[in-house]
């Protein structure tokens, strides 16, 4: 009998089909929000107002304070953000990123679509107000990416959302990494030094392979604070904490003291032995995916979709569209995320194959690369958070958010254009011989 693993037969990992079903399910409501945010800038019902009312919270002598819109991005988001370095962690511990060579083609791939499209903004800005702003062009909406591949991708996607969802987890890291380095001014250093300590402290749990939510949580506030204080995006906290979760498969000897407890509550069904039994299920998997469980219908249907309601406002007149024409900030966007997206991820993934550093499943042909490389220039989340960063002015601001619509939109439509002309053409959804698993429905947690 010949024992055939799931990534030889080129199927999926559940966590991860799991994954890609919920950012899938979760951008229908995020293009909504979008749709929502657009009405409300423009039908002059107080958008600006409502999201710069002030939020206060005082505990003892501390009083933080900031307006709605802040609180979204600067709080909410960090949960987001926190899913991101979950779904890091477990696919490089567990899942579809195990494995250099696994992992190279959709690095070197998102590195090309990182450079390529900020050349691009570059040669539109350089040297003008917004030549800071960049980071704007470099980022794929995994969520609207995921949503829209599954509209218009080929007919057997999978394989193609494993290598964007890599794709995608890799850019997220490009992008957090520069908005750390580029997008912080007035950097606190005892602040700084103390987020620092708390980082070692939750490495060392991580290690001792020791779990207690309360422990974890109490440290992630108060290193949230710190960085907050420090000048530092707290973003960053969210992707650290979500890469110091534990990741690991059920180990032997926990599945046989779940089966032993369960059995014995069969047996003699108290409520003692009830919680014992759930307490050994629990245990038998790993805090990262126990997590994701809970955090990801929050982020992709709740905290994503409220982030888009507050900042994908842009009032749509004539005079703000003649400006954002004339813009260069708006052509730098668009050219980065439709152009410069579609060059660099091509570009990086011939490289990884050409030179044998990556490689990716045979059912793949380029006709589906190229149609993904199109649909990585959907930038939508973390190009409106990055736009709320790197620019001041509400000019530029509105030019930007016109920019990244337009050109998420025509990034939407390449990759159809593509899919249709190539994107089918000797491609295959599976081995031959072997079946493609059909996909499991999936339900929000009770």
């Amino acid at each position: 009998m010949v024992v055939t693993t799931l990534s030889e037969r080129g199927e999926l990992s559940r966590a991860a089909r799991s994954f890609l079903r919920t950012e899938s399910g979760s951008a229908v409501l995020l293009l909504s929000a979008a749709v929502l945010a657009l009405a409300w800038a423009n039908l002059g019902w107080g958008y600006e107002d409502f999201w710069h009312l002030e939020l206060s919270f005082s505990v003892g002598g501390v009083e933080l304070t900031e307006d709605l819109r802040h609180w979204v991005n600067d709080g909410l988001m960090v949960l987001f953000f926190f899913s991101v370095g979950l779904e890091i962690s477990r696919e490089m511990v567990l899942g579809e990123l195990r494995g250099a060579r696994a992992l190279a083609a959709p690095a070197i791939a998102a590195l090309g679509g990182l450079t390529v499209p900020a050349a691009l903004f570059l040669l539109f800005n350089a040297g003008g107000p917004g030549a800071g702003a960049w980071g704007i062009a470099i980022s794929t909406d995994t969520a609207v990416v995921i949503g829209v591949l599954a509209l218009v991708g080929p007919r057997c996607p999978d394989q193609l959302r494993v290598f964007l969802l890599a794709l995608a987890i890799v850019d997220d890291i490009g992008a957090v990494a520069a908005i750390a380095l580029f997008y912080t001014e007035d950097v606190q250093v005892t602040a700084l030094v103390l987020a620092a300590v708390l980082f070692l402290a939750l490495l060392a749990l991580r290690f001792a392979r020791f779990w207690r939510t309360p422990i974890y949580v109490l440290i992630g506030v108060v290193m949230w604070l710190a960085v907050l204080e420090s000048g530092v995006h707290p973003s960053v906290v969210g992707v650290v904490m979500g890469l110091l979760v534990n990741a690991y498969a059920p180990r032997p000897r926990d599945m046989a003291r779940a089966q032993v407890l369960g059995g014995s509550f069969l047996v003699d069904p108290r409520p003692e032995r009830a919680l014992a039994a759930q307490a050994a299920m629990n245990e038998a998997v790993s805090p990262n995916e126990r997590l994701q469980l809970r955090i990801q219908p929050w982020s992709s249907y709740v905290i994503v979709p409220v982030f888009v309601l507050a900042n994908a406002g842009v009032v749509l007149t004539g005079e703000t569209l003649a400006a954002a024409v004339a813009s260069p900030i708006t052509w730098g966007i668009i050219v980065g995320l439709t152009v410069g997206k579609l060059i660099g991820v091509t570009a990086g993934t011939w490289v990884a194959l050409r030179t044998g550093l990556g490689r990716v499943p045979d059912t793949l042909r380029w006709g589906q690369l190229i149609g993904g490389a199109g649909l990585s220039g959907i930038g939508f989340t973390v190009a409106l958070f990055v736009t709320d960063l790197a620019l001041d002015d509400p000019l530029l601001v509105n030019d930007a958010k016109i920019g990244i619509l337009t050109g998420s939109i025509l990034a939407g439509v390449i990759g159809w254009l593509i899919f249709r002309l190539a994107g089918e053409r000797g491609g295959q959804c599976a081995p031959s011989g072997l079946p493609v698993l059909p996909p499991r429905p999936w339900r929000p947690p009770a």
